[in-house]
Parts: C-alpha cells; sequence; structure tokens
C-alpha cells in the first residue's frame, strides 16, 4: 500500500509553484490548520479530513490561468497578491490596482478593471472550486474533503463564492482552511505578527470569529512551529490516525489526474501529458522493454510536465517568437518536473526521466544539454513521444501538423538529435488506431461531443457556431446542455472532465 500523505503532500508543490507562491507553502498551511484543529480539541476524524481538505486546498490553481494570463500576461506576479486582497474593500482592491501598475504597467491596470469586473471576476475563483472538487474526487476523497475544496473561497459573512454561504452553511474543515491558508500568506509577506493582525481583522466577516478568537491566542506559537520545522517531515508526522493508504495500483490515476490538472493551465495543452505517456507506452511495448519499463515510461509521460505549472501562461500562449527570458523560464520546467518528483517516495524512480523530456543527443536540448552516453533508451522515446504529440496539436504560433508531416520532421530529427531507434517506436506507437470509445459519458449526444472539444480549444460561442455551423445561440444550448450533463459552470471545469474521460483530439 502507498502511504497517501507520502503522494500527496510533496505533489502539493505543484500548486506553490502554479500559484506564484513559496516553496512548500501549502504544507505550511495545511500543518497550520492541522495544529489549530488540535487546539480546539476536534475529534481525530474530523482532524483527519481538516488535514487534507488543507493540504489539497488549491487544486484546481490552473483553472483560471488562461483568463488571468490573457488579463495580466504573467498571472504568477501577481497572484500572491490576489491571493491576499480582500475584493470586498475598495481600498484592498486599490492597493492590488497598483501592485499591478508598478509590476506590469499602466495597462495592465486598465486590463483589470475590465477583466476581472462583476460576473466576469466571480468566473475565476467558481472555476478554481469546480476543478478543485473534480481533482478531489479523482483522487478518491471522501465527499466531506471535495466539499472543503470546493467551498475554498466562502466567507463568514456569506460575500463569498461559488455559493455564497454564510457562517456554520461553511464546512468546518473550509473555515478553518481559510484562517490557515490566510495566516500563512501574511506571515510570508509580512512576518507573524502581521498575520495575527490580520486574521484578527477580518474575523467575523471573512473567517469564522470563534476560529480566528483560537488563532488570536495561539497563532504566534502554531506559526513558530510550523515555519521552522522541516515541511514534510512535519506532514508526515502530524498526519492524523489512521492515516490513509492507496492501492499500488492507484498511483496512475492520481498521476493522471495531476497531468490533466497542470494541462488545464492553457487550451493549446490540453490532454498532451495523456497523449505523451500513450506515444511513449505503446512505444516501449514495440521495443519490447517489459512491464516495469513500460508502466515508468508512462507514469513519467503523465507527469513528464508538471514542472510547466511554474511558467507563465502568457508565455506559453504567445503567438510570437519567445523572448530570451521567457525562453529562460520555459527551460527550466523539466528541472522543477524532477525536483519535485524527486521528493515524492513513489515517484523518485521516474524523476530523472521526466527531467530529461528535452533534451537531445547532440547535446542541444535542456535543461541539462546532455548528449547521447546521458541518455537512456527511456528518456530517447519520451522526447521522441513529447515531440510527437506537440507537434500534432495546435499552438498559439501554428497550427497543428498532420501526423505525415510530424513523421518526417521526426525522421528528420533522428538525424542526430533523436534516437532513431526511439523515433520508429513512437511513430509505429501513433500509427495504430485507437480503440472506440466505450459509450458517451453523463449521456452526452455526439453533436454535445463536438461542441466540448471545441470548448476546450478555447473557442467562443460565436466561433463554436462557425466551426459546426449552427448559430452563436444553438451553440450557446449546447454549451449549456454540457454543464447540466456533467454538473459544471465554467469552461475549465468542462476542459477537465474533457480530459478526464478522453474527449480531447
Amino acid at each position: 500500500m502507498l502511504r497517501l500523505a507520502e503522494l500527496l503532500a510533496p505533489l502539493s508543490l505543484v500548486m506553490d509553484l502554479g500559484r506564484g507562491q513559496p516553496p512548500e507553502e501549502s504544507m505550511q498551511a495545511c500543518l497550520l490548520a492541522t495544529g489549530l484543529a488540535r487546539v480546539m480539541q476536534l475529534a481525530e476524524a474530523d482532524v483527519s479530513l481538516l488535514f487534507y481538505a488543507s493540504l489539497l486546498r488549491h487544486l484546481g490553481c490552473t483553472a483560471s490561468s488562461h483568463e488571468e494570463s490573457a488579463v495580466l500576461g504573467d498571472e504568477l506576479v501577481m497572484r500572491p497578491v490576489m491571493n491576499r486582497t480582500d475584493f470586498t474593500q475598495p481600498a484592498e482592491l486599490l492597493s492590488a490596482m497598483s501592485a499591478a501598475r508598478r509590476t506590469l504597467g499602466i495597462g495592465a491596470v486598465a486590463r483589470m478593471a475590465t477583466g476581472f469586473a462583476g460576473a466576469r471576476g466571480d468566473h475565476i475563483p467558481v472555476s478554481i472550486c469546480e476543478v478543485g472538487r473534480q481533482m478531489a474526487q479523482r483522487l478518491d476523497m471522501e465527499p466531506q474533503i471535495a466539499e472543503g475544496v470546493y467551498q475554498a473561497f466562502e466567507r463568514w459573512d456569506g460575500k463569498g463564492l461559488p455559493l455564497r454561504l454564510r457562517g456554520e452553511e461553511i464546512s468546518l474543515a473550509a473555515r478553518i482552511s481559510s484562517v490557515a491558508s490566510q495566516a500563512i500568506a501574511a506571515y510570508h509577506a509580512a512576518g507573524p505578527e502581521a498575520a495575527v493582525q490580520r486574521i484578527a481583522s477580518k474575523s467575523g466577516a471573512w473567517f469564522d470569529p470563534v476560529i480566528g478568537e483560537v488563532f488570536g491566542r495561539h497563532g504566534l506559537t502554531l506559526l513558530a512551529e510550523v515555519t521552522t520545522a522541516d515541511p514534510l517531515e512535519a506532514i508526515f508526522e502530524a498526519e492524523p490516525h489512521p492515516r490513509r493508504s492507496y492501492p499500488p495500483e492507484h498511483l496512475r490515476e492520481v498521476a493522471r489526474a495531476f497531468a490533466d490538472m497542470v494541462d488545464l493551465k492553457t487550451p493549446c495543452m490540453h490532454g498532451h501529458s495523456a497523449r505523451v505517456a500513450g506515444l511513449a507506452a505503446e512505444a516501449a511495448r514495440t521495443l519490447g522493454v517489459g512491464n516495469t519499463g513500460t508502466d515508468t515510461l508512462e507514469l513519467a509521460g503523465l507527469l513528464h510536465d508538471i514542472g510547466r505549472v511554474g511558467v507563465p501562461g502568457g508565455t506559453w500562449e504567445r503567438p510570437g517568437t519567445l523572448t530570451s527570458t521567457d525562453w529562460e523560464r520555459v527551460r527550466l520546467h523539466p528541472y522543477h518536473s524532477e525536483r519535485i518528483l524527486l521528493r515524492v517516495p513513489t515517484l523518485a524512480h521516474i524523476s530523472q526521466l521526466a527531467g530529461r523530456h528535452h533534451e537531445r543527443l547532440d547535446g542541444s536540448g535542456y535543461h541539462r544539454q546532455l548528449t547521447a552516453p546521458a541518455l537512456t533508451a527511456e528518456a530517447c522515446v519520451l522526447a521522441a513521444a513529447d515531440v510527437f504529440a506537440g507537434m500534432t496539436a495546435p499552438r498559439p504560433h501554428r497550427a497543428a501538423h498532420s501526423p505525415d508531416e510530424a513523421a518526417a520532421e521526426l525522421t528528420r530529427l533522428a538525424e542526430g538529435r533523436l534516437d532513431l531507434d526511439a523515433v520508429r517506436a513512437v511513430l509505429q506507437a501513433a500509427g495504430q488506431p485507437q480503440p472506440p470509445p466505450r459509450g458517451t459519458p453523463s449521456g452526452l449526444s455526439e453533436r454535445e461531443i463536438e461542441v466540448l472539444r471545441l470548448m476546450t480549444q478555447g473557442l467562443s460561442n460565436r466561433e463554436i457556431g462557425g466551426r459546426l455551423f449552427i448559430s452563436a445561440r444553438t451553440a450557446e444550448h449546447h454549451v449549456q446542455h454540457i454543464y447540466t450533463k456533467i454538473g459544471a459552470s465554467t469552461r475549465a471545469a468542462a476542459a477537465m472532465f474533457a480530459m478526464h474521460h478522453n474527449l480531447v483530439e
């Protein structure tokens, strides 16, 4: 059996990276929430629910990256500021606008004023909450944990989202997690005293006043304990009993869920990691590497790009040439993937392989610029699968290449940059017909699946109508029917549903 905390705690680093937060912030917030719960003498079963609801609070962090980067360009710069902002207070909104002006320029302020106003602004936390709940469900968390994640942005005074719950309508796990998350954010911004003051000033409005009062009495002590401990070791020690486990065969499902979460960051990458994993695994079978090697390649394929959340969405979606600064950030994403996976005991064996998916035989790759002697056959297969999957999908600067065009380019790259045997195996894997889908998930019609696929590409209702030769109004009706059938209200949640059910082309 796989100990759940050992799997999910290190993977919470993906959430920190995707939110522009200090590494290990999610673990620190979880430790603080757990400490508060024990000071409040909650039953161990309730502490366990809180522990995971807090640790996984930001599972939906990539849901709004596309919308935020469209407004800001670099959403990661502003996310720490926006996370701490009380949007019910005009003074704090003005402060956030000033921070955007200093960091991103005057144009960002104007874009924020229009792009985040009213319902448009509400859409961002709602999509984060919906995707967070989907992720918790895919990780087989109890309904109480999934609801705690879903209620991440609710407020005691009823002015939060997504449901505008008030007071004790909000789950206890969500209420404690909210205090802990904001306290840790304030601690990193201004220190422990500022954190205590922040919670006190918002108690009765943002936060449950009883929990705020407990934090006022114990916050400094708990913060000192949390911020001086090794977060990973402390998390393993703090996990409530009985400690949860996963069967080993569930590891792939966890990897697939995190792969989809990462790919959700930008529409042009939806389903990329699953395609790479499928190609790499099939190529491994062609090469006869055995079941263990095939499973290793599939896991590495699913998780090779988790470091990509640390690159702003605006960089991935830039239609023109990347700047040198952009390229430096892009070149670091395999490094982040490798370092995060190395900290997960059950995934450490794939960390080096995942970190080498952009290396090339001639040393022209990144991030280590390794050459052929340092690259295993598995690393060569993963690199070839990543290239083929990327070329056959559209990108902001180009249309998708046909499979034949991609095959020709891989063959050319096999003259010195990609391994010839790996290229042959990947091309053979890509030429195999895909099995037909087993029915349609959630009762979607064939037309609704067509519409859903276009939604995942970021098309508007008008653009969907143009593609399918129907009116924008008819397209909108299809979109609303899809939302009803899959239990969602945002395109981010719809895209996550499509990736989960292999509906992305």
